[in-house]
């Protein structure tokens, strides 16, 4: 799953890119567009829909916890998870995989969240739809790009 930039060819120019060292830059730049973009939206609802009876300001709830779980999930190298090169601390190898795990349950947590904000905040009783899809859309644009900064990126160019 992490190499699926290795063999990317782009067109038939004869620019001769190397893609794969850029892979790196390319998957942060996608996961810091994909992370901003999800922010931006959910920005954009809050200033059109600004008093509590259009867009109860709780629900900014998820977003923070999605964040928090991209947090979690890209403190932790893959080396580590697997035991390479994390040998010491409070729980060793086994503590960085109940890190990940509970960064994914919070990062899924939040998005099945956002969707029940969706339809029982706003399709079920009729109201303005948009907030509810922008709280949507943030969380799974949180998600995604943590996805690509996780699993986007290589750990060979660190060595």
């Amino acid at each position: 799953m992490s190499g699926f930039l290795d063999g990317i060819r782009c067109g038939d120019c004869e620019c001769n890119v190397d893609w794969g060292e850029r892979r790196n830059t390319i998957a942060s730049v996608a996961a810091g567009v994909l992370f901003f973009t999800g922010w931006w939206i959910i920005i954009d609802a809050a200033v059109k829909y600004p008093t509590e009876g259009e867009f109860h300001h709780a629900y900014h709830t998820c977003g923070v916890i999605a964040t928090v779980a991209f947090l979690m999930i890209n403190a932790v190298s893959n080396g580590q998870v697997r035991g390479d090169s994390y040998s010491e601390g409070c729980l060793g190898q086994t503590g960085a995989r109940v890190w990940l795990f509970i960064g994914f349950m919070l990062a899924f947590g939040s998005l099945i969240a956002s969707m029940w904000i969706l339809f029982g905040g706003f399709v079920v009783p009729q109201k303005h739809v948009y907030p509810g899809i922008a709280i949507f859309f943030q969380n799974a644009f949180i998600f995604f790009g943590g996805l690509v900064f996780k699993f986007g990126r290589t750990e060979d160019l660190w060595q």
